[in-house]
């Protein structure tokens, strides 16, 4: 019952060159076939990115600082800011003189 025959795609074929025109239909399936390749290409695409994401995304996860070496000062890390030297102002510098 839900199969088609080939009856109906005949009737289906004149119904859209009746409403479309013999002309019209090969332009039509033409950019039906360009938009599908696009579509292709572009979820390809974005596929290949979140791809691309994750991987760098595990390859960050395995960094680790290096140890200190021997004979070398410490720094201070990255989020603590160095102990800074009061800063005189010149204005009260020159006043005092």
């Amino acid at each position: 019952m839900g199969a088609l025959k080939p009856w109906h795609i005949a009737v289906l074929v004149v119904v859209l060159i009746l409403l479309f025109g013999a002309k019209r239909l090969p332009d039509a399936a033409r950019s039906l076939g360009r938009s599908l390749r696009i579509i292709k290409a572009e979820t390809k695409s974005l596929q290949d990115d979140d791809r691309d994401l994750a991987e760098k995304a595990d390859a960050q996860a395995g960094y680790q600082p290096l140890p200190p070496q021997v004979g070398q000062p410490q720094q201070a890390p990255y989020h603590q800011a160095p102990p800074q030297q009061p800063v005189a102002d010149p204005v009260h510098r020159v006043r005092d003189n």
